[in-house]
């Protein structure tokens, strides 16, 4: 895979083999953006449903190598242009989290912040927001250390559970009792106030189970996700356990899920849910002052079992959009395997 590659660390330039690629052309293949060279090379492409060889797993692994040394080349270039030690970095790049964990390990840079949706979502508001800064001469805005921008439906969940003549209990804490049902082996929707902006469900659009049980990634996957097994899913941690339990930078913060840090070794046994096969996972830090029901849950959580991490995953089908609405919420429920719904202030069960 390499050798299809030129980089050149001194010109923070990188080119590709064309005989390989047909990104200018793809219609001329099919609608590929690979040639019959390519296919020569490495064999034919695996289609969506068939089986999985080793050689994809190969080619999987050497393209994450090129594409790191690729992003390290083109970093090292910038920084050693501008000198600084801080980095905003936006693009879909930006959304191979496995990379992203690693830049102040590979780079100069100190400090890195990537928004909760670097892609072409995030990157086309920030650049309404660039230009409402020039061109309406406007102050800046700061920085957001989370990305609960869209609708709540607080005040319609009720309405919605009354009008489906729904049986519903009323609760008055639910992270104690959403702690208490993952505690008890439930798989668990949690729905509450502001809908995530981006890709990730991060505290208010979530499925949850107990990251201690060595069947969890199996029970999420055989009964909502339907998913390719080896597919890693996601820890929760509260912020301030964060250095306890992965070799990161001191305070690091990963609001938006999009880095993965390495585990302690002595600590993967006890949230083998969340831990990928390599001893790393994609982590969420959460922080009270930013979603303090999700903060509460997670701390329950901790209080019970000596464990700040909670498996976090989004909640939705295989094949559908993350639900948005209460009513989204129950269809969604009552469609898989879920045991229960918190449904802002209200539990409903199977």
């Amino acid at each position: 895979m390499r050798a299809l590659v030129e980089i050149d660390e001194r010109k923070g330039t990188f080119y590709l083999d064309q005989r390989y690629f047909s990104y200018s052309e793809p219609e001329t293949y099919g609608g590929k953006f690979f040639t019959p060279e390519f296919v020569e090379r490495f064999g034919p492409p695996r289609s969506p449903d068939g089986d999985y060889e080793q050689r994809h797993y190969d080619i999987a692994w050497a393209l994450q190598q090129v594409f790191e040394e690729i992003m390290t080349a083109l970093l090292n270039h910038l920084h050693q242009r501008t000198g600084e030690s801080k980095l905003v970095a936006a693009g879909g790049s930006m959304m191979n989290s496995v990379y992203n964990g690693k830049i102040t390990g590979l780079t100069p840079f100190k400090e890195v912040f990537i928004s909760s949706c670097p892609d072409d979502s995030g990157i086309s508001v920030g650049a309404a927001l660039l230009a409402y800064h020039q061109r309406a001469e406007r102050p800046a805005f700061p920085a957001h250390p989370h990305n609960y921008w869209g609708p709540s439906y607080d005040q319609e969940i009720e309405e919605t559970l009354k009008r489906y003549k729904l049986r519903y209990t009323p609760l008055s804490d639910p992270s104690l009792t959403g702690a208490e049902l993952l505690i008890q082996g439930s798989l668990l929707g949690w729905f509450q106030g502001r809908m995530e902006f981006g890709q990730r469900a991060l505290g208010n659009r979530s499925i949850l189970i107990d990251p201690r049980r060595a069947d969890g990634k199996d029970v999420v996957n055989s009964a909502v996700k339907y998913r390719e097994s080896f597919r890693p899913f996601a820890p929760a941690i509260l912020a301030e356990r964060t250095a306890e339990w992965f070799y990161a930078e001191p305070h690091a913060l990963v609001p938006f899920m999009e880095r993965v840090y390495l585990f302690r070794e002595e600590l993967r046994g006890q949230v083998p849910a969340v831990v990928h096969v390599d001893g790393t996972g994609r982590l969420q830090t959460v922080e009270r002052e930013h979603n303090p029901r999700y903060y509460d849950l997670i701390r329950h959580f901790e209080h019970q079992t000596g464990v700040p991490i909670v498996l976090n995953t989004s909640f939705n089908l295989n094949g559908e959009p993350i639900v948005c609405t209460p009513t989204d919420a129950i269809r969604t429920f009552y469609s898989c395997g879920l045991d229960a719904l918190i449904l802002g202030d209200y539990l409903l069960t199977k």
